[in-house]
């Protein structure tokens, strides 16, 4: 089902928003467009932005909205006017929810819809501890799901897995913590615009994908 729908997946990190954009962009044919990735392929190439944004992650710290913004802005024009797209990541800040609207109404189409993972935090501290990530394809595997360690391949490609400088324990809770002080409050932007949905993050992981797509008035049959 191929769609132009153009959502903006929000959640506390751990939430399950790499893993459900990756469902919804196989659902809707859209592209997914995860500011993580962006940045991590910089900090792997070493370009100047990469060095700049590694400074930061490794820190569990927020990119600064000067060095984010144009990269991912950059992406979404990329698109075209009418191209629907699952942006992961971004905004972060209310700055940047401002900027994005403002550019969208310029240059191009305005977010349809803004879908809110909500997850308890003591469990987001549970998963990110155990998370890791695929080096290939960046498919995120938590290794307290059964059979799973940090020795096993990828369950869809086969790759190796590894865990991110910012999953690891010093800097979890500070990622947690810059969540509710720097972008918990762009959700109450999008709630007065009439945008947000909200969903439980916890539980199977289809049956979550199910609520995000009722929540997207999207058929929620499989």
């Amino acid at each position: 089902m191929s769609s132009s729908l153009r959502l903006a997946l929000f959640g506390p990190p751990g939430a399950g928003k790499g893993t459900q954009a990756q469902l919804l962009k196989e659902q809707l044919d859209v592209a997914h467009i995860s500011s993580g990735d962006l940045f991590r392929f910089h900090v792997q190439q070493r370009t100047e932005l990469g060095r700049v944004a590694a400074e930061y992650m490794n820190q569990g710290l927020l990119i600064p909205d000067t060095v984010s913004v144009g990269i991912i802005l950059d992406k979404v024009m990329e698109l075209g006017a009418e191209a629907g797209f699952i942006l992961d990541g971004f905004p972060r800040t209310p700055e940047q929810a401002h900027i994005l609207t403002e550019t969208l109404a310029e240059k191009s189409r305005g977010l349809d819809k803004v879908l809110f993972i909500s997850v308890p935090e003591e469990e987001l501290v549970r998963r990110l501890g155990g998370r890791f990530i695929c080096r290939q394809c960046q498919a995120p595997h938590t290794l307290s799901e059964a059979g799973a360690d940090a020795s096993s391949p990828c369950r869809q490609c086969g790759g190796e897995l590894y865990q991110r400088d910012d999953d690891r324990a010093e800097a979890v809770q500070a990622r947690i913590e810059v969540y509710h002080r720097q972008t918990a409050p762009v959700l109450d932007i999008y709630r007065e615009q009439g945008l947000l949905a909200e969903i439980p993050g916890v539980g199977e992981i289809a049956d979550i994908n199910r609520l995000a797509r009722a929540a997207l008035e999207l058929p929620t049959g499989d």
